[in-house]
């Protein structure tokens, strides 16, 4: 599977998460998680979708590893801070017990992005526009 569609995947994913979460805070009248819920969305949902978006349009041939390691790194950094925010907002953890799991989920996130930063600008990533060999 490429990482477009694992992207997507996990983008589609987050999303039945996030609005689940939101369906469950309405129900209850309890929108005590709202931060939880904001976080799986954007986090979780629109930038895994952001970054298949990325590797879709515009990443031809990532380095494996690279790309492999930055997938990795987002995938469980961002349920970490998910983990960490639920726990957090839900009352079941004090903050200074749960700032290990929350540091690493954000951290992990920053540094899934600045990888992402690094292949979309490192040289030869992105292609160059192609004339259309049609107009020819």
């Amino acid at each position: 599977m490429d990482f477009s569609r694992r992207y997507l995947v996990f983008a589609l994913c987050y999303a039945a998460i996030g609005m689940a979460l939101g369906i469950y805070m309405a129900a209850s009248h309890d929108h005590g998680q709202l931060v939880t819920h904001a976080h799986v969305l954007l986090v979780g949902f629109v930038l895994s979708l952001i970054y298949g978006i990325i590797h879709r349009l515009w990443l031809d041939a990532p380095r494996r590893a690279l790309a492999n390691i930055q997938f990795v790194l987002h995938q469980v950094a961002a349920p970490a801070m998910f983990v960490g925010l639920f726990l957090l907002y839900g009352g079941k953890a004090a903050e200074a017990t749960l700032e290990p799991l929350l540091g690493f989920g954000s951290s992990g996130v920053l540094a899934g992005m600045l990888l992402m930063l690094y292949m979309v600008l490192r040289p030869g990533a992105v292609p160059t526009a192609q004339p259309d060999k049609a107009a020819a």
